[in-house]
């Protein structure tokens, strides 16, 4: 029998707003996407994804947010989502676990090589998003915030009013 995914870093983010208040705590997926694990644990562990919106919050799909060059800025969220950080984007690491409820993956455009720094919490199975987008974590606490972030437009998820925001992420081991 094989062994599941090695956990070896975490992220603990603390999301406020007119949604959710409270604790998500995601274990890093290192053995599957190292290089995309290590970006978000590198931005997270300089303090850049603190003040990042939720910009993209579809009921029954997911919750989208990281995006550290125009996402911190709740008063304007017109390019919100549009950004990502200094570093380069990364190279697909694809693999064969399946975009299960609380499942975290990695946001792109439509070149699979373009994953930066944004990423999405799955509020319920995504299955036609499997070997299509980087699988980087699970949800091992507080899906209950999770479900309780301030859901968008049912087709675009775009926030109107004041969306919710990672107050704080913290890299956890």
């Amino acid at each position: 029998m094989m062994a599941g995914p090695a956990f070896s870093a975490g992220l603990e983010i603390e999301v406020a707003g007119e949604g959710a208040n409270g604790t998500i705590k995601i274990d890093l997926l290192e053995d599957v996407a190292p290089k995309h694990v290590a970006q978000i644990t590198t931005l997270a562990a300089d303090g850049q994804y603190n003040g990042v919106v939720f910009h993209r919050v579809i009921d029954g799909f997911m919750a989208q947010t990281g995006d550290v060059q125009f996402g911190a800025d709740a008063t304007d969220m017109r390019q919100a989502g549009m950004g990502g950080s200094d570093l380069p984007d990364l190279p697909a690491e694809f693999s064969d676990l399946a975009f299960e409820r609380g499942v975290v993956g990695m946001a792109r455009s439509q070149s699979p090589n373009s994953a930066n720094s944004q990423f999405f919490i799955m509020f319920a199975p995504g299955y036609f998003l499997n070997g299509q987008y980087t699988v980087v974590g699970q949800v091992t606490e507080g899906m209950d915030v999770v479900d309780a972030i301030k859901r968008g437009h049912p087709r675009s998820g775009a926030i109107k009013g004041m969306p919710d925001v990672m107050k704080t992420v913290t890299v956890t081991e």
